[in-house]
């Protein structure tokens, strides 16, 4: 068990190391998987309630339809801005540029074709006097390919940078396309619409700043943010790691460390309330829906190009990004990554694959496949949880990682020494029981008990006749490991054959017993049956022990069923699979009761008692044998099946004779058994008849016909 927890906190080093390297070293690799587990997370939240205080003017296909294509003249355009002012809105953020001048105006086309004429409108002054007067914030884009010499608009607002750093971790313009300069000096203010899409191409953050030239400057919705609060500042504070916080007056911005801030996206395309351009412009609309509201210009036009990808829709208007990041903010439930992130994530890791592997590896696998699933559930609950509720980001990919490599891993190890234990087992049990009992056992680990505990068994023994001689004929030690590796190979096949199993081998005897370590259907019979095909196949294995030791061999056989307790039994350092009980010693004193009575094969009581088959047996004495105080009968078992006719006589008239003495009339029971010698010539009615003859000399009267045997 120590080996096996060793190599357990080895795994857990490698897959920590495995897993905490990919991490650092090869964050590319597995980022686009991470982002993708997380957008699962969005889509199976759904939508969420939007601000109120949002709302979208629209530049639609209907709107496309009825005021022409687009750019329209700058005049319509300010004829929606002003209607939108008259409506009472709060604030309007245009995800627009008017870089060029309007090529329709009647005062640009009059210039071109060199026509005098006075009082032309010009429509991009119409737009700039329209800006000036209403609450619109300008839009313009940074290039990140080119270079250029423009400057950027001026920005009503300070940025202070604490602690800033040699590395630079805003991103960094090139270059800048703004609005006319007349349509930009008018403006407030104004801010930069970029949205940096991920390598995937789908926008999950958006930096609050971008530096060009040097200078800092702020996003539009980070810009209709600020205007809003009425904040001057913007303190920035680095930490080592980048970017740590952006503060706007009293609230803190979470940022990540190259200042992006990852937007919590309220739901697919259209969550937001959309007014078609066209119907601001002709004035059907309900003021209510935009008195003191946000109102941001743009376009969900296919034609325009402004269509974004986000994690919960493949299609959705540029504008709309910008309202999630505005809606973020002011409800601060923006989503961060801390500057710690890299130290989260590496803890997450070592502590998943430390209790998957240490501590999951001690269930058992009906507990683990219950334990895991939950733990898997609340890990994918965990990260939604800090997701939604905390508004917190960490790496999804590797602790499911973490999960998954753990069990595959902790399950390997276990396997394997699972497997070595099942060897051990083998190793253990495969000289003792058959094949088929083998496999059971591997197969069925939890049917057997190895502890100890009390069952009823049919137990063997068996003996060679007369190998102390044997012994000396053979005079090569080699010769005798030789000649009892044969002969036990035979006898331990019948064994297994019956599925018994081999206890041990005690010089020239053979212990074995029947119904453990699994259980065998009539035990008693399969018992006997072995014994049985032992003594038959006793001439077959004499010819070839003949021809190679030039002797033949005999043996006798001891059968007795009775209950002991079976287990591992012995020291802490060195135990045996092995029975112990009373009735492991009657079968041995049964076996060597063979050789007084001259049979091969004896039985108790108790193991006829439970036999099912037929089988022609002779009941040889009631005896009590060394070490036990109950007298027991035992039994010859001649052969399996019914008895011929001869033998039927032969036994009744032995059954005759042997009730006689039982009845001490010794003088009738040794005529008999007398008779019965003469006839057949067998050493029993012999001893019979010369117990009967001892009985009459000794003129005993009182008999209980037990016969005691003073030695083994």
């Amino acid at each position: 068990m120590k080996d096996k927890y060793k190599v357990l906190f080895l795994l857990f080093v490698f897959i920590s190391l495995l897993l905490t390297t990919s991490y650092l070293f090869l964050p590319s690799y597995f980022e686009s998987i991470d982002n993708r587990v997380r957008d699962l997370y969005f889509n199976f939240r759904g939508t969420e309630k939007v601000s109120d205080t949002i709302v979208i003017i629209d530049i639609d296909e209907k709107s496309i339809k009825e005021l022409g294509q687009w750019p329209w003249e700058r005049d319509k355009f300010a004829k929606i801005l002003t209607n939108l002012q008259e409506s009472g809105v709060g604030i309007i953020g245009l995800d627009i540029v008017f870089s060029e001048a309007d090529k329709t105006s009647p005062q640009k086309f009059a210039k071109e074709w060199n026509i005098q004429r006075e009082g032309l409108p010009d429509y991009d002054a119409i737009l700039s006097e329209t800006i000036a007067s209403t609450p619109a914030i300008l839009g313009y884009v940074f290039d990140f390919d080119k270079n250029n010499t423009k400057d950027a608009p001026t920005v009503p607002v300070i940025f202070v940078e604490k602690n800033k750093q040699e590395i630079e971790f805003f991103p960094h313009a090139k270059g800048v396309l703004t609005n006319l300069e007349s349509i930009q000096k008018s403006g407030y203010s104004s801010g930069f619409m970029n949205n940096i899409p991920d390598e995937a191409g789908i926008i999950r953050s958006v930096p609050l700043m971008i530096k060009y030239d040097e200078m800092l400057y702020p996003s539009l919705a980070f810009e209709l943010y600020r205007i809003m609060s009425d904040a001057q500042k913007v303190v920035i504070s680095y930490g080592e790691s980048g970017v740590e916080s952006v503060q706007l007056g009293s609230v803190t911005i979470p940022t990540d460390r190259f200042g992006r801030v990852h937007i919590n996206f309220r739901g697919s395309a259209k969550s937001y309330e959309y007014i078609s351009a066209v119907d601001i412009f002709n004035n059907k609309f309900d003021k209510a829906s935009i008195e003191g509201k946000i109102a941001l210009v743009g376009t969900s036009a296919y034609g325009l190009m402004d269509l974004r990808s986000t994690p919960m829709e493949s299609v959705i208007a540029g504008v709309e990004i910008h309202a999630n990041v505005i809606d973020n903010l002011i409800n601060q439930d923006m989503l961060q990554k801390p500057s710690t992130i890299e130290l989260i994530d590496i803890l997450m890791i070592l502590c998943i694959v430390f209790v998957v592997v240490m501590l999951y590896s001690r269930l058992s696998m009906l507990l683990l496949v219950v334990v895991y699933p939950f733990s898997f559930a609340s890990l994918l609950y965990f990260n939604s949880y800090l997701l939604f509720h905390e508004y917190i980001i960490i790496n999804t990919v590797f602790p499911l990682f973490s999960m998954i490599l753990s069990l595959i891993g902790m399950l390997g190890v276990n396997y394997i020494f699972e497997y070595r234990q099942k060897m051990m087992v083998k190793n253990s049990f495969s000289k003792k029981v058959s094949k088929q009992v083998m496999d059971d056992l591997l197969a069925n680990p939890d049917a057997t008990n190895f502890t100890s505990k009390e069952v009823e068994v049919s137990i063997y023994f068996s003996d060679i006749r007369g190998f102390t001689t044997i012994s000396e004929e053979l005079h090569s030690p080699k010769r005798v490991t030789d000649f009892l590796n044969f002969y036990m190979n035979a006898m331990v096949v019948s064994v297994e054959k019956h599925q018994g199993t081999i206890d041990k081998f005690i010089g020239d005897a053979i212990m074995a017993y029947w119904n453990a370590p699994l259980a065998v259907a009539n035990h008693a019979d399969e018992a006997v049956k072995t014994a049985l095909e032992q003594i038959a196949q006793r001439d077959f294995l004499n010819k070839k022990i003949k021809k190679d030791f030039g002797f033949d061999v005999d043996y006798g056989i001891g059968i007795n069923t009775g209950s002991v307790i079976v287990g591992e039994i012995g020291s802490l350092g060195r135990s045996d699979y092995t029975i112990i009980g009373d009735a492991v010693n009657l079968a041995s004193r049964l076996e060597g009761l063979c050789k007084p009575y001259k049979v091969r094969l004896i039985i108790s009581e108790f193991t006829k008692a439970k036999l099912k088959d037929s089988y022609v047996m002779q009941l040889l004495d009631k005896v009590r044998v060394k070490g036990k105080a109950e007298p027991v009968e035992i039994y010859e078992v001649l052969s399996l099946g019914e008895a011929d006719e001869q033998k039927q006589i032969e036994l009744e008239v032995y059954y005759k004779a042997h009730n006689f003495y039982l009845n001490a009339e010794f003088k009738k029971s040794k005529e008999i058994f007398d008779t019965l010698y003469e006839t057949y010539k067998k050493p029993l009615y012999e001893l019979y008849s010369e117990r009967c003859t001892h009985l009459l000399e000794e003129n005993i009267i009182e008999f209980d016909g037990v016969f005691e045997f003073k030695t083994k």
